[in-house]
């Protein structure tokens, strides 16, 4: 999926770290941190671009209680010039590729005991075809232990373009 920079304005293009990330988290399963927020224009080769309006994002993600921002490393100026009430208790994150912006946005201890409790499923019996719930996080399992691996295991197999 592209939302190219030519899309409506201010419709589109920054949204495009964060439907990626929201696509991986409903394709693995894994939940996204409940603290972070993010913009960045993503290319198809998972180069994150710079946005506009970062001071009003900035001052919408403090006002709903957002501690951890993602921003393109494009941005860093931007977030330099904010004034210190709108930097206090945030942390930023800066991202020049989506896999920057995976590190923070994911909770790697909630992942790590999904692939455990997949694995131990797998390991019973209960993986793909064994019925239960187990049965499509199974299939999962076998993408590797980076649910990024998984678009590189999709596009080896040819099922992504």
């Amino acid at each position: 999926m592209h939302v190219p920079e030519g899309a409506t304005p201010k419709d589109g293009p920054s949204a495009g770290c964060t439907m990626v990330t929201a696509l991986l988290s409903l394709c693995t399963g894994v939940p996204v941190r409940q603290d972070v927020a993010m913009t960045g224009e993503i290319t198809l080769t998972g180069k994150v671009l710079p946005v506009g309006g970062i001071r009003e994002k900035s001052m919408a993600a403090k006002r709903a209680g957002v501690t951890c921002l993602v921003l393109p490393e494009g941005n860093r100026r931007d977030v330099e010039e904010l004034p210190d009430h709108l930097t206090e208790g945030m942390q930023f994150h800066f991202a020049s590729e989506y896999a920057d912006v995976y590190e923070v946005a994911f909770d790697h201890a909630e992942e790590r005991r999904r692939r455990a409790e997949r694995e131990e499923a797998a390991t019973a019996g209960e993986g793909v075809g064994g019925g239960g719930a187990g049965g499509s996080e199974a299939t999962v399992a076998g993408w590797g232990a980076h649910p990024m691996e998984a678009g590189e295991r999709l596009r080896e197999e040819g099922s992504l373009i």
